[in-house]
Parts: structure tokens; sequence; C-alpha cells
């Protein structure tokens, strides 16, 4: 088990296993190694509170020779950090998709689409440099419907 990290308000440490595999002997196309990922959490905002452990599963197309276990380790946080801090991050905090009470699975599939939409035209504008903001919420701030009709018709 590694050390104790402090990140979030919450203490964490991580112990990986892996396993090299084949393809053919687990039924994933191009999968080299099989990882385990176990996490002890400690919340520090509960007063006597006791860690928690939860363990994540990962196939990966990196076969062991490529990266040790450190490296594996720091790909799958990069992987959720990226998660975290860009899509996760707009849909959750920008578009309060974790706060919608909506129940209706119909109405949670369009509600997603819109979200994914709009974080895909916020994308589309920054890459062709037609918006110097940047944050979806500055740039959600200057839309009206006048001005996001047209970039979807483009």
């Amino acid at each position: 088990m590694g050390a104790w990290e402090k990140a979030h308000g919450r203490l964490e440490r991580r112990s990986l296993a892996r396993v090299a595999v084949s393809p053919e002997e687990i039924g994933l196309s191009g999968c080299w190694q099989v990882l385990a990922i176990r996490r002890e959490v400690l919340d520090l905002c509960q007063v006597g509170a006791t860690p928690g452990v939860e363990t994540g599963y990962y196939a990966s197309s990196v076969t062991r020779h490529e990266r040790d276990a450190a490296g594996m380790a720091a790909l799958v946080r990069e992987h959720w950090s990226a998660i975290e801090n860009g899509t996760h991050y707009r849909r959750d905090v920008t578009l309060g998709e974790d706060a919608c009470r909506v129940e209706d699975r119909n109405a949670v599939s369009v509600l997603a689409t819109l979200r994914n939409l709009t974080n895909g035209i916020y994308e589309l504008e920054r890459e062709r440099e037609r918006t110097q903001v940047d944050t979806l919420n500055s740039w959600l701030e200057q839309q009206t419907f006048s001005t996001a009709w047209p970039l979807l018709k483009r």
C-alpha cells in the first residue's frame, strides 16, 4: 500500500496489482494487461470516519514491458484527472447535472444530449478561436438564443 496523499478534503492511498494477458485469453481485442487498483479513502470532513475501500479494475493495451506498475498507476490517475477536470466538471458544476432531479428516462437522455451539445459547441468555438473566454460558464453567460442559433446552423 502506498503512502497517504491528501487532496480534496480526504486522504487516499493506493495499491496496484496487474496481470499480463493476451487478447485471445481474455477475449478483449488489444488487451495486454489487467489492473486492479485498491484505494483506501478517509474523508477528513467526517469526525471519527473510518477509511472506505474500493477497487477499480482496468484493461489496458499497454504491455507490462512498456510501463512499470508506477507508470500504469500514473496513466490511470491522468485518465481520471482529465475526466474530472474536463467534461465531468463542466457537466456537473457548470451545467448542474448532478443537482438535476429529472427522473423520466427520456428526459434524462435529452438533457444529457443537450449538455454534450453545449460542451461540444463551446469546444469548437474555442478551437476555431471564435471566443476569447476561457471557461464554459463565461461562454454561457454571453449566449442568447440569437447568438446560439447561428452556431447550431454552421
